[in-house]
């Protein structure tokens, strides 16, 4: 049975493609795990290369935000290149996105991102914010990914105010409003 006494309709359970976990089975889920075996059986990533559900938490003007990145790619030790998930327009969650890959490793912004409804994809240089290749097809492979590493600029991401500045961009672009107030969860 359908639980629909919120924004967010619920079908029960599912088991994560990568980890095994016990999720709730909402449509945003759904999208999630159809991207997770996208990439491992159309785009040869083995599942170790992915990281599920990272979080980057925030507080800004006592506000708290809990960022999602739905998957970060991992290829020689290093972190290169997360996947946001949102329903609706990429180009409003560019912004957030890159913010997300300039703050997740503590050392480096990690070079690439990607931004995706689940039917489209954009994706972003971290450096300069600019749209590389759009559509789901063009996002690279396990391969080209590693072809790309040697070119891939791993650079520091530790001056504070320039952290500030993503963790505020950050915030306010993933902040819930629709929840506020109520006993919504996603």
């Amino acid at each position: 049975m359908v639980n629909t006494s919120r924004h967010h309709a619920v079908y029960g359970v599912l088991n994560d493609y990568l980890t095994g976990w016990q999720l709730r089975d909402t449509d945003d889920e759904r999208y999630r795990q159809k991207l997770e075996r996208f990439f491992v059986e159309e785009k040869g990533f083995s599942k170790q290369e992915l990281e599920p559900r990272l979080f980057i938490e925030t507080v800004i003007n006592n506000q708290y935000v809990k960022s999602t990145i739905e998957l970060t790619f991992s290829l020689f030790g290093e972190r290169l290149m997360i996947l946001r998930y949102g329903p609706g327009s990429l180009v409003t969650r560019e912004r957030p996105t890159v913010a997300a890959a300039r703050l997740l490793e503590p050392q480096y912004a990690i070079p690439l991102a990607i931004i995706t409804n689940g039917h489209d994809a954009e994706l972003l240089d971290t450096s300069t914010g600019k749209v590389l290749h759009n559509g789901l097809n063009q996002l690279p492979n396990r391969d080209q990914l590693a072809a790309m590493y040697p070119t891939l600029a791993l650079v520091p991401f530790t001056d504070e105010k320039m952290r500030d500045r993503e963790k505020r961009i950050l915030n306010v672009y993933d902040l819930e409003v629709c929840c506020r107030d109520s006993n919504c969860a996603p």
